[in-house]
């Protein structure tokens, strides 16, 4: 696999069986698996959300020799600084085997032209602090904003 061409393309119904892997290796990178992992039926609902045309949602995937090797979700809203939407960048996630690869910059570089010609105005996200590999990439290909994230379950 490590001369394999990576393409990224929206994903497809079909490719759920491919995708699963990917998703449960996200969250459990994460510390989200096991008893803390997404309840099967949340992750099927977002799976679902992907395609269909009134959720501002989708999901574009990396392939190489025929296989699903990376995952990227977005997310589409209004932002009140500008007049387009925006784009925001919620999973980004490279199989194990792949990483050093190019597949986040990959599905970076896709998402970047996919959320333009949605007519996006930006796109941005967030990562753990700790994610030191990610964040080299990251400080390549975007400016960090400097905010700090606050959230409350409810």
């Amino acid at each position: 696999m490590s001369d394999a061409v990576v393409t990224v393309r929206p994903a497809r119904p079909e490719d759920y069986d491919a995708w699963l892997p990917l998703w449960l290796g996200y969250n459990a990178f994460y510390g989200r698996e096991g008893a803390t992992a997404p309840a099967e039926r949340i992750t099927r609902l977002t799976w679902s959300r992907f395609f269909e045309a009134l959720e501002p949602m989708e999901c574009l995937v990396a392939e190489a020799d025929g296989r699903l090797i990376g995952l990227a979700h977005l997310i589409y809203h209004r932002n009140t600084m500008l007049e387009g939407c925006t784009c925001y960048l919620q999973d980004l996630f490279a199989a194990p085997e792949a990483r050093g690869r190019g597949v986040g910059r990959a599905l970076i570089e896709a998402l970047y032209a996919r959320a333009k010609a949605l007519g996006a105005q930006r796109v941005y996200w967030h990562t753990h602090e700790t994610n030191a590999q990610a964040r080299l990439l990251y400080d390549r290909v975007a400016a960090h904003g400097g905010f700090l994230l606050y959230r409350k379950d409810l």
